[in-house]
């Protein structure tokens, strides 16, 4: 490839790929979710919110209840006593080594909600940290609404806003538009809460901060350890060209 076609390849994917960041946010700059998987205690707090306000929906179909307790720190007596609230077909407590899926009908949350709740195993990867915080952060009453919600980077969302009484209502303001402004630069909606929740502001924030944490975690629990094995790895990588070199050295001392 010439130069040119490899500048002008370089300069379409600057333009195109910020773009498409911003547009994946339904053209709202995303907050910033600033999470840390290996923080035990807020992935403790986002599986206790994941179970008291998701799971009657959503479930997470990839993930068992004992794999989660050995990364938070926590036994399985804890889990099952605290964080498991569901029953099998035989009407007996779900095990601390099933899945972390609902009795909720398929069929049936079709038929109310349009479309059945998605599984959130893999949310975390396929929208980014950023996008869930963003999101849960961004409900506002719409009465045109089945549900009487909407969202601002998820238009027309199905889903009621299962925080509300957390976080309390919030409504849309949208900037009046100006003929004369440069169109590049608009200015985006906002939100503000008219009637109160249980939380302040920053209090829903870390609500929402530690139920995006856990959300990512469960996505990917390797990602706990990789690092680690990384390291290891390039340490034996180390050691082994020491011995490599030597070898190849024993090898080569007598070829001229």
């Amino acid at each position: 490839m010439k130069l040119t076609q490899l500048m002008r390849v370089f300069f379409i994917s600057a333009i195109i790929l910020p773009s498409a960041a911003f547009a994946s946010g339904g053209g709202v700059e995303l907050k910033s979710a600033d999470i840390d998987v290996h923080n035990q205690q807020s992935l403790q707090r986002g599986a206790k919110y994941f179970v008291n306000y998701c799971q009657g929906c959503h479930s997470l179909k990839f993930s068992r209840y004992n794999r989660i307790a050995v990364d938070m720190g926590l036994t399985n007596a804890q889990v099952s006593d605290n964080l498991i609230f569901t029953r099998d077909e035989n009407g007996d407590k779900t095990k601390v080594g099933d899945l972390m899926i609902n009795a909720l009908d398929q069929k049936g949350a079709a038929k109310w909600f349009g479309a059945p709740p998605p599984d959130l195993s893999l949310v975390g990867r396929s929208r980014s940290a950023d996008w869930i915080y963003t999101y849960l952060n961004s409900f506002y009453a719409d009465p045109s609404r089945p549900m009487g919600v909407n969202n601002l980077i998820f238009p027309n969302v199905g889903m009621p806003h299962v925080l509300a009484g957390l976080q309390g209502l919030a409504t849309l303001h949208t900037p009046e538009k100006d003929e004369h402004a440069d169109t590049h630069h608009h200015a985006e909606p906002t939100l503000s809460i008219e009637t109160a929740g249980s939380l302040n502001q920053s209090e829903y924030e870390a609500v929402t901060r530690d139920l995006t944490n856990f959300l990512v975690y469960v996505s990917e629990p390797a990602q706990l350890h990789r690092k680690g094995y990384g390291v290891w790895v390039m340490l034996f990588l180390g050691i082994f060209f020491i011995f490599a070199y030597l070898l190849k050295k024993e090898y080569w001392k007598d070829v001229h």
